[in-house]
């Protein structure tokens, strides 16, 4: 067994703060810039100081041994990239105001990497040119880069992080599936080792591109992002993944039956469902609203009931490769005929009409008359309109249909850990990865992509484990294993001297406090706050060799004999 150097806390760099910093909106932002363990260097920029090094050092460990246990290498890719190769692929406009940007000397364009599908597939292209050469994982741990509108939430949600990015290259759809099921796998061994409650969750692809797609998230109010779970079964999803067990809307003939016809009746000042649902007495959900975006520059028109939101996200997956946005004043000026607020499918021209499928045939709604301050209502789809096409786009609320069980789904939110794909052939494609295959002939590769947030799952740690006195780490992250602090000058602090060397030969890793000149009272605080799972305090029984040891996580305490303290330590 190995013997520990001990960490003395008069010479550690670790200054901690009464106070929360002004700027901290979340837990894990005010306990570990008061803990010591990060500073901000600037916006959405941060400093790890010692104590936070060693616990980010100890999450990349965990992430390299269950990598490495399944047959993945390191390698070590430059964060400085060439502008070509995500021009090939279109993420160099794709990303948009994400990407840090820069030239060098000569005007050549570069970029800051925010992922690396693109130079690990060109990595592959040189290296194997056989079949015999696949199937090969990479992975390596680094610092990615993107360009935060708000950065904020301290390390949640930075503008230069750690990463942990992984690709898999195999020569069958087949082989594919095998290394996404062994990262799916290793992925739950990590988040278990490194103690963090998650959910795997179905999810969307985004900007990587690719088919199967899973999000890891760690539960926590402070996570950026929602999510369903339904309570009667296992089903659980991100929200723009979740698809509605609805019926295809079915064309009716007489859709317009039992319906009075259409008329138009004058609601001024009433541009929004609610200014409209209260003139008319009827409830938001017999209304329908009509969002007008761009797909592709193209302005269509979405229509859900009235009591529901349009999630651009999901819109944006269904209609990809396309780029959809908001429509602004300036094409609504360029098209008198779309009336701001008022906006009706009916009698719509050079406007594509997509639709929630709750708007099927021989359904009745109050919707706007594309006339000022005019609405109309008995507007019934398949008689005075026609819908080009059903796509689930609806917010997904608490008590919506589970797609799997029919149960009332619930809604929390997460902080996202981990996202793999099954990214296909997109890569592959964009840059020509072929090797020979077993018949001689070339046979087109095909990818995986998988991401671990190294210096978030710190934060999503904190967010977790945290109580009201600070910090409480597992032991398979924590920055020591035992903090021994004197309380007291002389015999306490020749005492916790004594337990501290102990338990370094033992080979536990010690923090001890030996600070000169501050109260028990203030060290024990500041044990607290830095959260390390076992505290040793030397203090007012040292003298009969007595400590009191406490345990973080579980906030118990008791005294006892130092050798059968350090027993249980050992």
């Amino acid at each position: 067994m190995s013997t520990h150097h001990v960490q003395r806390m008069s010479r550690l760099m670790a200054k901690t703060l009464r106070e929360d910093p002004a700027d901290a909106e979340t837990l894990s932002h005010r306990l570990l810039v008061r803990a010591g363990y990060v500073r901000r260097s600037s916006a959405g920029v941060w400093t790890w100081l010692p104590l936070g090094k060693k616990v980010l050092d100890n999450v990349s460990r965990i992430v390299r041994e269950e990598m490495d246990a399944i047959g993945a290498q390191e390698v070590l890719l430059p964060a400085l990239l060439p502008k070509e190769p995500y021009e090939v692929s279109g993420r160099w406009s794709e990303y948009g105001d994400l990407l840090f940007r820069l030239k060098d000397r000569k005007g050549a364009d570069y970029l800051l990497g925010p992922t690396h599908e693109e130079i690990f597939t060109l990595v592959v292209k040189d290296q194997c040119t056989s079949y015999k050469d696949l199937p090969v994982m990479l992975y390596q741990i680094q610092t990615k880069y993107r360009d935060e509108a708000r950065p904020r939430s301290g390390v949640l949600r930075g503008r230069e992080f750690q990463m942990k990015d992984s690709y898999s290259f195999d020569v069958s759809d087949e082989g594919l599936a095998e290394s996404y099921r062994l990262h799916r796998e290793a992925y739950v061994r990590i988040f278990e080792r490194l103690g963090l409650d998650h959910r795997i969750v179905s999810a969307v692809s985004g900007a990587m591109g690719g088919s199967a797609s899973e999000e890891f998230l760690a539960p926590a109010g402070a996570g950026e992002d929602t999510f369903v779970d339904c309570p009667s079964c296992d089903y659980a999803a991100n929200t723009e993944a979740v698809t509605f067990a609805l019926k295809a809307a079915e064309a009716a003939e007489g859709a317009g039956a039992g319906h009075p016809a259409l008329e138009e009746i004058p609601t001024p000042d009433t541009p929004t469902i609610e200014t409209l649902a209260a003139h008319l007495g009827v409830p938001a959900s017999a209304t329908l609203k009509n969002l007008l975006v761009k797909v592709d520059g193209e302005i269509t028109a979405v229509g859900v009931p009235g009591d529901r939101e349009v999630d651009l996200g999901k819109l944006g997956e269904h209609l990809a490769p396309a780029v959809v946005e908001l429509v602004t004043a300036e094409d609504f000026a360029d098209r008198p005929d779309l009336v701001r607020g008022y906006v009706g499918p009916q009698g719509l021209e050079k406007v594509r009409y997509l639709a929630d499928p709750r708007v099927a045939p021989g359904t009745a709604w109050v919707t706007g008359a594309n006339k000022a301050d005019t609405h109309a209502r008995n507007v019934v789809c398949g008689r005075d309109f026609e819908v080009d096409r059903y796509l689930d786009v609806v917010v997904v609320e608490p008590g919506d249909p589970c797609p799997s069980c029919g149960a009332g789904l619930k809604l929390d939110r997460a902080i996202e850990i981990g996202h793999i794909f099954q990214l296909g052939r997109k890569y592959a494609d964009a840059f020509g990865l072929d090797v020979l295959g077993k018949e001689g002939k070339p046979v087109r590769v095909t990818m995986g992509s998988y991401g671990i947030g190294v210096s978030r799952a710190v934060a999503a740690l904190a967010e977790q484990t945290a109580d009201e006195r600070g910090l409480r780490w597992p032991a398979s992250v924590a920055p020591a294993d035992v903090h021994v602090v004197a309380a007291g000058k002389a015999v306490p602090l020749a005492l916790a001297e004594e337990a501290a060397a102990a338990l370094a030969a033992a080979g536990r890793r010690v923090l001890l406090d030996d600070r000169p000149g501050l109260s028990p009272g203030v060290k024990l605080t500041d044990a607290e706050l830095i959260g390390v799972p076992w505290i040793l305090v030397a203090g007012r029984r040292s003298a009969e060799g007595v400590v009191e040891l406490q345990d973080r996580a579980a906030g118990t305490r008791e005294e006892l004999p130092l050798s059968e303290a350090l027993g249980r330590l050992g």
